[in-house]
């Protein structure tokens, strides 16, 4: 069985404060997550291996998004997500 079986997956859109590093300017950025939940019950066919897995299995988000591009319209340069952990546990 494989760890996706274990998780229900959803795409979403959270606002984050963050600062361009090229002119300073604070701004609100969409930034896109993949939202990995836990599902309720283990699915059928399981061994006692996987039952250990999803057992330790704990809901978590992935950042879809890296590079952002600064709203400043005098600025709008590219820049990466540094303030923003990759992986978050829910």
């Amino acid at each position: 069985m494989e760890e996706r079986d274990f998780f229900d997956e959803k795409s979403e859109m959270r606002t984050h404060t963050m600062t361009c590093p090229h002119c300073g300017q604070p701004g609100e950025y969409q930034v896109s997550w993949i939202v990995r939940r836990k599902k309720a019950q283990l699915p059928r066919g399981a061994d006692e291996r996987d039952k250990a897995r999803f057992a330790k299995a704990q809901s978590y988000m992935v950042r879809r998004d890296d590079p952002m591009g600064c709203k400043n319209i005098r600025c709008r340069k590219r820049f990466d997500v540094v303030g923003l952990q990759s992986v978050a546990f829910l």
